[in-house]
């Protein structure tokens, strides 16, 4: 089971995001999800109407929702056992192949445990600022891959790609970059390219 962490500022695009890799990675592997909110269950709801009601990509018990009650960052790297025992439930359940763990939306300096995810996401999208980059903060630096989305807005909110490129490579030492629309298609490919190699899916087809 390869448990992948999906992190970053509430409306990034962790949920879409997620949302679309479902759709992609379902084709040929078991995926479940844990979705982490503090308050409710809403991004959990919201993947349960579009995934599982309406388009049947995925069956229920394959999610699982959890309230973290405090703050995001808490329940992903100081004390995720909350987390530890969802996904004990997720693989007696369905044993995935995938799981994505979405956090709570944080901020730049959340990060997962390394108990929890073998691989994380970060997200940030341009109109959040074209500063944020260069910045830095542990979830932007350390993070296994840097996702940019909505950059279909960039000209709309007077966002600086190339500024943001330069400052990604300026902090995050070599690891990749991806920027992305989820909603106009841009960069998918360089994406799901990036995450194939990365984490071996290439060629390990569901059971």
């Amino acid at each position: 089971m390869i448990r992948v962490g999906v992190l970053g500022p509430v409306g990034s695009g962790k949920t879409s995001l997620i949302e679309f890799l479902t759709r992609y990675y379902a084709k040929k592997f078991r995926v479940a999800i844990l979705t982490n909110d503090v308050v409710s269950s809403y991004d959990a709801m919201r993947i349960y109407e579009n995934l599982v009601r309406k388009d049947g990509i995925l069956p229920k018990d394959n999610l699982l929702g959890i309230v973290t009650g405090g703050c995001p960052h808490t329940a992903i790297r100081e004390d995720p056992s909350l987390n530890l025992r969802a996904l004990e439930t997720l693989e007696a359940r369905v044993k995935p192949d995938l799981v994505f763990i979405e956090s709570g939306g944080d901020n730049v300096m959340s990060t997962f445990s390394t108990a929890l995810a073998d691989y994380t996401i970060f997200v940030l999208d341009t109109s959040a600022g074209d500063k944020y980059p260069e910045k830095g903060g542990l979830g932007i630096s350390e993070s296994d891959l840097l996702v940019i989305n909505k950059v279909d807005l960039a000209p709309y909110v007077n966002a600086d790609l190339e500024k943001m490129r330069k400052g990604s490579m300026k902090v995050r030492k070599g690891k990749p970059t991806i920027f992305v629309s989820l909603k106009s298609g841009e960069g998918i490919d360089d994406l799901l390219k990036v995450l194939n190699e990365e984490l071996g899916l290439e060629t390990s087809p569901k059971g």
